[in-house]
């Protein structure tokens, strides 16, 4: 008799939203889980206490809903032409988030790990370039500012002297 291949039940779907609450990191391994994966990469961003040698006390995110997830789904379109077999899930938080909080995760399932990992770092990496969500930083000794998306953290102007 020959063996057969149990059907996987899950919709190839991919998901993307904006929350306000706490990130379910667990709901988008679930999402992006498959039978016929054997990799399922998940990086969650979070809000670290030293940028450089500023103490942070917490951040808050700002994002034009609709183009966020238009441009979510442009991306997952194309890391679906570059990697074979995935599913994708992108999650960002708004409002404020605190140190040691998700403010963003991304979930990525393939069938080699090869595949996982290179598309996980290319979706993060290009939604923080491309997907109109906006940063900005609160600091212990009072003062705030808006982090540049576009540019990497070395870029950024000295504080108080944003272009």
């Amino acid at each position: 008799m020959k063996p057969t291949s149990l059907p996987d039940n899950r919709q190839a779907v991919d998901f993307f939203a904006i929350v306000q609450n706490k990130i379910d990191t667990q709901q988008l391994l679930e999402r992006t889980g498959s039978e016929n994966a054997g990799a399922n990469v998940l990086f969650v961003g979070t809000t670290r206490r030293l940028t450089g040698n500023l103490v942070t006390t917490y951040l808050e995110y700002e994002c034009y809903e609709a183009m966020a997830i238009k441009e979510m789904r442009m991306l997952a379109e194309i890391a679906h032409s570059r990697w074979s077999d995935l599913r994708i899930a992108m999650v960002h938080r708004t409002g404020v988030v605190g140190v040691g909080e998700a403010s963003v995760a991304v979930s990525v399932s393939s069938a080699h790990r090869k595949e996982a990992f290179a598309a996980a770092a290319w979706l993060i990496e290009t939604l923080k370039q491309r997907v109109p969500i906006w940063k900005k930083e609160y600091w212990l000794d009072g003062s705030s500012e808006w982090i540049h998306p576009e540019m990497t953290e070395q870029e950024q102007p000295p504080r108080g002297q944003e272009t």
